[in-house]
């Protein structure tokens, strides 16, 4: 489980040594948490950062979705750690297949958000690390902005701060990041039946 110390990976100086620590302390903990998420079969995708050649992560992030080959291209599960925060999100990034129909779909479905905690935040652009809260408008606002600009994205999740005093205990920082991605597997499945409409239509 992380820890108080999961954070100090991003301090390690040098590229191999960082991805190393990554490799030994992060990426464990990646599968210990996504595995046993929901009832079907997924796969796990750990950040590799094979592009880096000189510059070490900043963060670094492991993906959960039902296929084999990627993610990207499917809603799907992230979970992430950087210097400051771990993030928990269920994902549309990056022009997934049939973005108009998830996201016209979530627009036609808002009442699935609606058990959602205030502290769930959402993201338009998961290459920037500023988030908004959730609220019906910022989420109407987000999903319309998904379905009709090409660049688009939708991410809706839980962060939890480096210092957040969640850390000091490993079993209930463990609970915590079930829930959260307890409470998003609704979405999930209802974001991925957009797939399936297509398919139909």
């Amino acid at each position: 489980m992380f820890n108080e110390q999961s954070f100090e990976v991003f301090e390690v100086a040098g590229l191999e040594e960082r991805m190393a620590a990554i490799r030994q302390e992060i990426q464990p903990t990646f599968q210990q948490l996504l595995e046993p998420l929901v009832n079907e079969k997924l796969f796990i995708h750990i950040a590799q950062h094979r592009r880096r050649t000189t510059y070490p992560p900043e963060n670094t992030w492991s993906a959960l979705s039902r296929q084999k080959r990627g993610y990207k291209m499917e809603p799907h599960f992230q979970l992430g750690i950087g210097g400051e925060y771990v993030f928990m999100w269920l994902a549309c990034i990056d022009q997934p297949k049939n973005e108009r129909e998830i996201a016209q779909l979530l627009l036609e479905n808002q009442a699935v958000f609606e058990d959602l905690s205030p502290d769930f935040v959402l993201s338009g652009d998961h290459t920037k690390s500023t988030v908004e809260k959730l609220s019906p408008e910022t989420l109407q606002k987000l999903l319309i902005r998904f379905r009709d600009v090409k660049k688009g994205e939708f991410q809706i999740g839980r962060i939890i701060p480096k210092g957040d005093p969640l850390w000091k205990n490993p079993e209930a920082a463990q609970d915590f990041m079930s829930a959260t991605y307890e409470k998003l597997a609704p979405i999930y499945q209802l974001a991925n039946q957009a797939n399936l409409l297509s398919v139909e239509n």
